[in-house]
């Protein structure tokens, strides 16, 4: 018998809802609303001036405040002085939460609900200041294929991106097709996929930056659809499938391009052994976040490793990808001690 909840949605989640710890915001006003999203933020109390803004986008059965808690992006936000976007779906559009990343309303650019998140993005900007070269997203499943949507249509947004267990830009209209593409059959050819992506948007660079994500016994999403975003972005860089160079991060391997001037521009990580969801070390000297449904602690942190690449956090910085232009770190300013603001 065919489920009817799965049909509907093709990243159904079953898994209970636990409770988590909610420090987010609601973001009243943002614009035309499309997609009819919520809006969360998270600013903390010691902001960057021309701070850089993250966007994380939740997977099925989750809220934004369950994936912040879980991946520990606040707390990496407080210690480094960056601002967070939570967009977050509701009941009323996908019965389990996902962004419907498959529906051709969805997934295209300057409608649905990519065109309600660039309205959140434009609002954040103006209310916090926010750095225009250092803007990121991110997500798992659900929302790291919308992440794929939103690098795909948007590109000139974004200095980069991190898809977690997601998929690859226009792999899929119709459910059925989602459906194929998340266990890994058929589908649009490697080339089809690389002119869908090329063809997602007029830009002609600099391009994103962009981290993938995939455990190698993921179920959900079969890792086939890793290969399939990487081979995307190589084809649009014209570059072979050989890495610069590879390396063993906390045990796991990890392929790194670099971009002909030598910054390192795409990564990826197999997580091997690992199920759906998102890789996390939440003990020791640099764990964050707490472990969960859908959020796997396997002695790495995707979060922290992301940041690092985007050149987020200071003590990393050094050894990951730059931002477009180059990063001043000024002393953070509490916001209710800037000129003009209200306590």
């Amino acid at each position: 018998m065919i489920n009817l909840m799965n049909l509907m949605n093709p990243f159904a989640y079953m898994g209970e809802d636990k409770p988590s710890i909610d420090r987010l915001s609601k973001l009243v006003e943002f614009g035309t609303n499309p997609g009819s999203l919520r809006a969360l933020t998270y600013i903390p109390e010691y902001l960057l001036e021309n701070a850089p803004l993250v966007i994380v986008l939740h997977g099925c059965q989750q809220t934004a405040a369950e994936y912040d808690s879980g991946s520990g992006w606040s707390e990496l936000a407080d210690r480094h002085g960056f601002a967070l976007l939570f967009p977050e779906q509701q009941r009323s559009n996908n019965c389990v939460l996902g962004f419907n990343w498959f529906e051709p309303s969805h997934n295209n650019r300057g409608a649905g609900e990519p065109l309600s998140i660039l309205n959140m993005v434009e609002q954040v900007i103006g209310d916090h200041a926010i750095d225009r070269q250092r803007i990121f997203i991110t997500g798992l499943s659900a929302g790291g294929a919308m992440t794929s949507v939103m690098l795909a249509t948007c590109p000139e947004v974004f200095a980069g991106g991190a898809i977690i267990a997601g998929l690859p830009y226009g792999c899929a209209d119709t459910v059925p097709e989602a459906y194929r593409s998340m266990q890994g059959r058929g589908g649009p050819t490697a080339q089809q996929l690389a002119a869908r992506l090329r063809d997602a948007s007029d830009y002609d660079g600099p391009w994103p930056t962009i981290s993938i994500w995939h455990g190698s016994s993921d179920h959900t999403v079969d890792p086939l659809n890793a290969e399939a975003i990487l081979g995307q972005w190589l084809s649009l860089h014209d570059l072979p499938p050989v890495p610069t160079r590879t390396d063993v991060v906390d045990g796991y391997p990890r392929r790194v391009w670099n971009d002909a001037g030598g910054q390192e521009f795409l990564e990826e990580y197999c997580i091997t052994g690992m199920g759906h969801g998102t890789p996390l070390k939440t003990g020791g000297r640099n764990g964050s976040g707490s472990s969960g449904d859908y959020m796997l602690d396997v002695g790495i942190s995707s979060t922290r490793h992301i940041a690092a690449f985007w050149g987020l956090t200071r003590s990393d910085a050094a050894t990951r990808a730059q931002p477009r232009k180059p990063t001043i770190w000024p002393t953070p300013v509490p916001i209710a001690l800037r000129k003009g603001a209200l306590c």
